[in-house]
């Protein structure tokens, strides 16, 4: 009797992809870190806590400006090459943040290094895809965000402490370090391509023109917009309206970085099974969250609960959101993939400004969950629009022009 044979292993990922996550570490962890050192940066440089809030806006800024323009102007390098440039370009943009001496230098300090964010995920979700088998291309996503998702956990609150501890500029001191190691790894684990294919500019321009690049640019805007109308304010919330001391905030809030870990695991093991699927699930999910997020924040046991869930399906439709854009945009996915990374950071900042009005109109922090809900369930409606768009392309296109791609191979 002859044993059955055993199913093959699941190849591993390749370490290339955990080094794409360090970078990431270190790119997420410069551009939150300045939320736990307003108080210090202000105090230091004789300003205002508001005008010290600009530099998260300036960075946004950065981010959603650099992106585009970056990712043209390396056209002709290699990835690798690209790669490397980015986490130098980080990495002195951190060391002027520490050296900085007034306000404005620190502006610009932060700018510099805020250009290198949108470019570094864009080339490096392309970069990561093209490691893995397609079947796999969004769970390699997600393991590159994984970097971003720990420093929300871990490089942030470290960071904050650090400028407790020894003075805000000893925090910029250490992010870095971080970027020197960084491009140390990039550098030892990514490997070169086999031959430099530079950027077709006008066919990257031309791709991210067409329809569906436009839709999902859109989705990732509006989806994620809801996310910050809520975590923005999710520390007064807590404090005046489920009653939380402002010692314990910190604590709860670990709870959605622990959340964002293991939504952005699974989005990206749910859009390697179905990618229009896990696009609109994770979506619908998020806007159910948010909604249930205006119930739970009047009690203490279920708004911990709800900060936690909400990290969850905050981060299970980046994945989605990314591999959409990738998708989409054949022909033109490194810029396409630069553009969804300033759409991600346009959402923050459209969400925290519509936060900012819900509450400013008298309607409370209770009212934020169903604001958001409504911004997210408008980029379903989006994707649902893409999804209908995509299926009704698939169905005019005659069958030997399905055939077609396969016999280049």
């Amino acid at each position: 009797m002859s044993l059955p044979a055993p199913s093959p292993a699941r190849p591993r990922l390749p370490l290339a992809l955990y080094a794409l996550a360090a970078g990431a570490f270190g790119i997420g962890t410069t551009e939150f870190v300045i939320m736990g050192l307003l108080q210090q940066v202000a105090a230091d440089l004789r300003v205002t806590i508001a005008s010290a809030g600009l530099l998260i806006s300036g960075y946004a800024l950065g981010v959603f400006l650099g992106a585009p323009l970056l990712t043209v102007a390396t056209a002709r390098m290699p990835r690798k090459q690209v790669l490397l440039a980015l986490m130098l370009v980080f990495t002195l943009g951190n060391l002027a943040c520490a050296l900085a001496p007034n306000y404005a230098l620190l502006m610009a300090a932060r700018i510099l290094t805020s250009l290198a964010h949108g470019t570094f995920f864009g080339v490096g979700a392309v970069v990561a895809t093209g490691l893995v088998a397609a079947e796999r291309r969004a769970s390699a996503i997600s393991v590159m965000f994984t970097g971003l998702t720990v420093a929300t956990l871990l490089g942030v609150p470290a960071g904050a402490w650090l400028g407790v501890q020894f003075g805000w500029r000893a925090t910029f001191w250490a992010v870095t370090a971080i970027g020197v190691a960084a491009t140390a790894i990039v550098f030892a684990l990514v490997p070169r391509e086999p031959s430099a294919q530079a950027l077709d500019v006008r066919r990257e321009f031309a791709a991210v023109r067409s329809a569906p690049v436009l839709l999902a640019l859109l989705t990732t805007t509006l989806g994620f917009a809801g996310v910050f109308t809520v975590y923005t304010y999710v520390q007064p919330a807590l404090i005046d309206v489920a009653g939380f001391s402002a010692a314990a905030v910190s604590p709860i809030l670990l709870l959605f970085g622990v959340g964002m870990i293991a939504g952005n695991m699974l989005g990206g093991r749910f859009a390697d099974r179905s990618l229009r699927g896990a696009l609109i699930g994770t979506l619908g999910v998020l806007a159910l969250v948010e909604l249930g997020f205006g119930l739970a924040i009047h009690s203490p046991a279920s708004a911990a609960f709800g900060v936690g869930l909400l990290g969850v399906a905050a981060f299970a439709i980046v994945a989605p959101l990314q591999a959409s854009v990738l998708h989409a945009a054949r022909g033109g996915e490194s810029l396409a993939s630069s553009l969804n990374i300033g759409a991600f950071n346009l959402g923050n900042a459209f969400g925290a400004w519509l936060g900012g009005v819900v509450i400013d109109q008298g309607a409370g922090f209770a009212a934020l969950g169903p604001s958001a809900a409504l911004v997210t369930l408008a980029g379903l409606g989006v994707a649902a629009l893409a999804v209908a768009r995509g299926r009704r392309a698939t169905l005019a296109t005659p069958p030997h022009a399905h055939a077609a791609p396969c016999s280049a191979h």
